[in-house]
């Protein structure tokens, strides 16, 4: 079922939208060499809990930590630990944060120091094919018109779409209905409609689309060891468009 969200609940969600998009911001200063993932954690539930809210994904399903770091090959959900970060990786970073029973979500892709001409420019296209979906995120339009303009740009660019994971629907808990997917045929699932929110989240890879879970049963990485990026906001759709919650 989609629940759609009240005015006073969109307020509620601007909150958390606004905590998880400063989280990341933070992080966003602290990724260079010689950090560890585990530190990236520390300093992304510290900054939450000062700010009076909980980190969403600690304790999600049984993981582990307040964020998902994912370096390289590593698609979504990997955990953070002792990984040093060295010039030249890319890092994923997932940020959830829960304030007044509402969650906002959001992933960002950093480079690490000097990285390829090819992770930078999965990292723009990434980030890039989010913009270009949430154009169709109006009222009246279909859920699977966004996804579909996400795979034609991604693909179009040279690189390929994972299908195993996808974005859905958030509020009151992490992951409501519907599934978002960042690809398919346009003109299918749900309409649109004002007070709908959204976690849309495009995970795309330089090589194949195949994943593999590691054995954490948690760390998704790539089939052929490729790189993968991540960008994730958190959206309402309103009357007069769609409004990112989780960018200032």
């Amino acid at each position: 079922m989609i629940i759609i969200k009240s005015e006073k609940e969109i307020d509620l969600m601007r909150i958390a939208g606004k905590i998880v998009a400063e989280t990341l911001l933070l992080v966003g200063e602290n990724v260079k060499p010689g950090i560890t993932t585990a530190g990236l954690d520390k300093i992304a539930e510290e900054f939450i809990t000062k700010h009076g809210a909980k980190p969403s994904f600690k304790g999600l399903y049984g993981f582990p930590a307040s964020l998902c770091i994912s370096v390289n090959e590593h698609v979504v959900h990997g955990i953070p630990g002792s990984y040093v970060l060295k010039d030249g990786d890319i890092i994923s970073v997932d940020c959830g944060a829960c304030i007044n029973g509402f969650h906002g979500d959001a992933a960002r892709t950093f480079a690490v120091g000097n990285v390829s001409d090819k992770a930078k420019d999965l990292i723009r296209v990434t980030e890039q094919s989010f913009f270009k979906g949430i154009e169709y995120a109006k009222v009246g339009n279909r859920l699977t018109d966004i996804s579909h303009e996400i795979q034609n740009y991604v693909e179009a660019s040279g690189f390929s779409v994972v299908r195993d994971f996808v974005g859905h629907g958030i509020g009151r808990v992490v992951h409501e209905d519907p599934e978002v997917p960042n690809f398919g045929k346009a003109g299918r699932g749900p309409k649109l409609i004002a007070g709908m929110t959204l976690a849309i989240e495009p995970m795309i890879n330089v090589g194949t689309y195949k994943v593999k879970t590691l054995n954490d049963d948690w760390t998704v990485v790539t089939s052929d060891g490729s790189l993968s990026a991540h960008y994730e906001n958190t959206v309402v759709i309103l009357p007069d468009g769609p409004e990112i919650l989780t960018l200032i």
